[in-house]
């Protein structure tokens, strides 16, 4: 019998330098910014904002590497790091957070993403 093969989710979308997109992005595989977004962007993967990179707007996603400037909420499950030239103004909804020295980072940061079978109870 043949195999059924998936569909490829890894592709990397890019917009590049120069590019502004208003409204919202949804993608299975991982994205890299060098433009400006204006809105929301949703992606199962990584997003990448590069040095030119701007978003105004809400980002959820799996992972996060932010060089450019950001401006609204990142909601990331895994790992968010703010590079040396990163500037974000918003919340941070994550569960581990790396900020490198010389980022700008305005706003609040919530790291409560533990399984709620992890929580302690107090005994009956």
């Amino acid at each position: 019998m043949a195999r059924q093969q998936e569909p490829d989710h890894t592709a990397i979308n890019l917009v590049g330098k120069g590019t502004v997109i208003k409204g919202e992005i949804q993608s299975k595989g991982d994205v890299r910014i060098d433009g400006k977004i204006i809105g929301e962007v949703h992606s199962e993967g990584k997003v990448v904002i590069g040095d030119t990179g701007m978003v105004e707007g809400d980002l959820f996603c799996k992972n996060a590497d932010f060089s450019g400037k950001v401006q609204g909420k990142a909601d990331v499950t895994e790992l968010l790091t703010l590079k040396a030239s990163a500037t974000f103004l918003g919340d941070i909804v994550t569960n581990r957070l790396s900020i490198e020295p010389g980022a700008k980072f305005s706003g609040t940061c919530s790291m409560d993403r533990e399984a709620p079978q992890a929580k302690t109870e107090k005994p009956k």
